[in-house]
């Protein structure tokens, strides 16, 4: 059932195992504060056991042929995670959702690995547009599908409650037909 992606010599994507969960739980408690900006569910996570459980639920997703996500393992350490929100069969379409621990950023991982799971999702699943969305104010996140070339569809106002207020969100896609016609 193992799920590994080589994106090159450095980098790779991969399905988590239990023996994952402290590592996880560590990066999230270490970038707590950096990744409370953007992500809702950090407040969820606060020792391995709470990893754990989400890595299984990613692992019987996984099997199931459902949404997942997989850790970002740079220079042999993982530094992130990034998935899959669904699979809509019927309509081929899905969403990617991604976090990196702050000392990472800005290195090109990311877009990188963002890559990696549009062709995954087009080439092996068949999908037929792939989304992304951002919140408004997080430029960094923001910046790498307009880097791969997605269209921006518009803003969803207030589409997400983040602790205490709610922030608007940017809706990216890209077809295949785009993706195809555009890959390097």
């Amino acid at each position: 059932m193992p799920f590994n992606l080589s994106i090159d010599d450095t980098l790779e994507l991969r399905l988590l195992g239990l023996e994952d969960a402290a590592t996880m739980s560590a990066l999230i408690q270490t970038n707590r504060t950096f990744l409370r900006q953007w992500l809702p569910w950090v407040d969820e996570e606060h020792c391995p056991h709470d990893s754990a459980k989400v890595i299984d639920v990613w692992r019987r997703c996984f099997s199931e042929g459902a949404e997942f996500s997989v850790g970002i393992i740079y220079e042999g350490a993982l530094i992130g995670i990034i998935g899959y929100h669904g699979f809509d069969q019927l309509n081929r379409i899905t969403s990617i959702g991604y976090w990196l621990i702050e000392s990472k950023t800005g290195k090109g991982i990311m877009t990188r690995s963002v890559r990696a799971l549009i062709d995954y999702a087009i080439n092996e699943r068949n999908m037929n547009r792939v989304s992304i969305r951002c919140a408004t104010k997080n430029t960094a996140s923001r910046a790498i599908p307009e880097r791969l070339g997605f269209i921006h569809e518009g803003t969803q106002r207030e589409a997400e409650w983040l602790y205490d207020h709610f922030v608007d969100l940017e809706l990216y896609s890209i077809l295949a037909s785009e993706w195809n016609s555009t890959e390097t």
